[in-house]
């Protein structure tokens, strides 16, 4: 199984920028793609953004064009930069990774908590 553990959510005022980070331990070579859901408060969990082992990515709508995700494969890490905060991106963040039958591989963590407010 692989663990990960989020860190770098916080508050900050819409228009402004957080960057995410997740590292993932445990059975990595199982991995094909890692990235990035969140919970909004009375709401399930989404996808957000993703990356593949050989830099493809994926974007959920409403973040495309602001939010950008990438990996640092020798550190089992991967990023989330995310610019342009709207309050609605308020949300528990998760880490997640993907094997190549396309089935999750870990549990989900605790999160990293962003709030997007004046």
């Amino acid at each position: 199984q692989v663990h990960f553990v989020e860190s770098g959510g916080g508050l900050v005022q819409p228009g402004g920028s957080l960057r995410l980070s997740c590292k993932a331990s445990g059975s990595i070579s199982s991995i094909y793609a890692m990235g990035f859901y969140r919970q909004a408060p009375g709401s399930l969990r989404r996808f957000v953004a993703a990356m593949t082992n050989d830099g493809r990515t994926n974007y959920e709508e409403s973040v495309n064009g602001r939010f950008t995700v990438s990996r640092d494969n020798a550190e089992n890490t991967v990023y989330l930069q995310m610019n342009s905060l709207k309050p609605e991106d308020t949300a528990v963040y998760y880490c997640n990774a993907i094997d190549s039958d396309l089935q999750l591989l870990g549990a989900w963590g605790q999160g990293t908590h962003v709030t997007v407010s004046s």
